[in-house]
């Protein structure tokens, strides 16, 4: 099995619109892309091809959400000058490589797919006998591969998500890695390293093809990352002439572990719109003030005077976010004690969100007032995005033997 070689400072990551974003987002993900973004090549996008897999009877207003999901982007903290921020349609590539990749995918291994039974079941009122519902990780495949990303950010629950990709393309490189001339294209490759370079890549493969040695492989992996003198396709080839097979076209990604934030909503369950439990972003002080004020609490609180267990509050579980331990242990003991109040317990939670969400809504409301600013945002990332799609085409179609009339 031939394992990933592909940029790997290079992320990728995207989001279907669904409007204006709310604090499960917000730590749930936003706060992972801001802090990727300074240490790797990061492409960010706007999956709305995917939304359509669920709402292609009603796409409703799927430019304003579009819109209002990148402003809530921008407010958050992404940049546009440390990321690739971009819409999935405004790069039709990602619809070629779906097609072209689908056109080797095994039925079964769509069907196996957990989510696509899951979301049946959980989506009943939906007509989900669709290609496009069945596909869709051919398409979120495609997305990935098209820019030859090094790794995926996920949760640990999410891992098997991107098997699928991982597949896909150790398929397509198993069908179409053989190039004409491969062996001597890649000993080419090798000479360009330097003379040093060169004779410590052929011993170390040498080593691992004729002793198995895994050490010797792991080196020569090594190796190649921090080449400089050969250009991406070189590295390409070589690691797959160093492990026997041949050039690979389309890199495997790696999941790239997230910590699994469980942002809680206002009922004590994850923060879903589906819930009605969410707290939006862009929610006014005096809105995130009466939704907290309103919550449930621990049921056993009928009166002030009656103690309460905060591991039964819902109010408390948001606490583990927003509050530091010190005033986390003084709420503990005012409402085991019934020294305190529910509502004296809300009100440090109220002060936390709003510090929170106020600079984001400042930053909201300066790209609320510039669509032009927000539309070149989403423009120009796409237009880079294409770009780097366009490569790994050519390439893909040269490979599949399509490029015939260039």
């Amino acid at each position: 099995m031939t394992t990933n070689q592909g940029t790997n400072q290079r992320v990728i990551s995207g989001m279907r619109p669904t409007g204006r974003l709310h604090l499960g987002h917000y730590h749930g993900v936003l706060k992972n892309w801001i802090e990727l973004q300074h240490n790797y090549e990061c492409f960010f996008f706007v999956a709305d091809w995917h939304a359509l897999t669920t709402h292609y009877e009603d796409p409703g207003d799927l430019q304003q959400y579009v819109t209002e999901m990148v402003i809530d982007w921008l407010a958050a903290g992404v940049s546009p000058g440390s990321a690739t921020l971009f819409v999935q349609s405004r790069v039709p590539e990602h619809a070629e490589l779906h097609l072209l990749l689908s056109m080797i995918t095994p039925l079964g291994w769509l069907e196996r797919v957990p989510t696509w039974k899951d979301q049946q079941e959980q989506l009943r009122e939906k007509d989900l006998a669709t290609y496009g519902f069945l596909g869709y990780p051919v398409l979120q495949s495609a997305d990935v591969l098209a820019y030859r990303a090094g790794m995926v950010p996920v949760g640990e629950d999410q891992v098997s998500h991107l098997e699928v990709t991982r597949e896909l393309a150790r398929r397509f490189n198993h069908l179409y890695g053989r190039e004409p001339g491969f062996a001597e294209k890649a000993e080419q490759a090798v000479d360009k390293m330097g003379k040093k370079a060169a004779k410590r890549y052929r011993d170390l493969r040498k080593r691992f093809q004729e002793q198995g040695e895994d050490e010797a492989l792991e080196v020569a992996r090594a190796m190649l990352e921090s080449q400089q003198n050969i250009s991406l396709k070189d590295r390409e080839r070589l690691f797959g002439y160093l492990e026997g097979g041949g050039k690979i076209i389309l890199p495997e990604p790696h999941p790239k572990l997230t910590p699994t934030a469980k942002m809680p909503g206002l009922d004590g369950r994850k923060m879903s719109k589906s819930y009605g439990n969410t707290i939006s972003l862009r929610s006014e002080p005096q809105e995130v003030e009466s939704q907290i004020r309103t919550m449930p609490t621990d049921p056993a609180r009928v009166r002030r005077t009656d103690p309460g267990t905060p591991e039964k509050c819902p109010v408390w579980e948001l606490h583990q976010v927003y509050t530091g331990e010190e005033k986390r242990g003084e709420l503990y003991e005012g409402c085991t004690t019934a020294g305190i109040g529910c509502l004296d317990c809300k009100k440090p939670l109220i002060a936390g969100i709003q510090e929170e969400l106020e600079p984001i809504q400042q930053r909201a409301r300066e790209y609320a007032s510039d669509p032009g600013l927000v539309r070149s945002i989403m423009v120009e990332g796409s237009e880079a995005a294409r770009e780097e799609a366009r490569e790994t085409l050519e390439e893909v179609r040269r490979a599949m033997g399509l490029d015939y009339l260039r």
